[in-house]
């Protein structure tokens, strides 16, 4: 079994695409995914076409966007009820954790 990358996991963990050694589409992916998160009324099918481009298909395209919602559902849900998980990794991102 391989040992994580563990530069990588803390790259990714900030959102720190620029320090994370992914191959470029992996990394095009992933600065969909945030444009998806931060700026969904942002997307054109020049996101789309530049993914395809990449080599990704639009059953990867599809669930890559499912998991992005999926993840702003639950976190909406959670904000919503308070829900804070204790373990959460501090990175300045969880509402919950500032109340504290």
């Amino acid at each position: 079994m391989q040992e994580p990358d563990t530069q990588l996991v803390d790259a990714i963990a900030r959102a720190d695409l620029d320090h994370a050694q992914l191959a470029s589409a992996e990394h095009a992916l992933l600065e969909f995914a945030r444009k998806l998160t931060l700026q969904p009324h942002q997307i054109a099918a020049e996101d789309l076409q530049r993914l395809r481009d990449c080599g990704w298909t639009d059953a990867q395209l599809a669930e890559a966007v499912y998991v992005v919602a999926m993840f702003a559902f639950f976190n909406r849900v959670a904000d919503a009820f308070g829900l804070a998980d204790p373990q959460y990794r501090e990175l300045g991102t969880n509402p919950a954790s500032r109340d504290q």
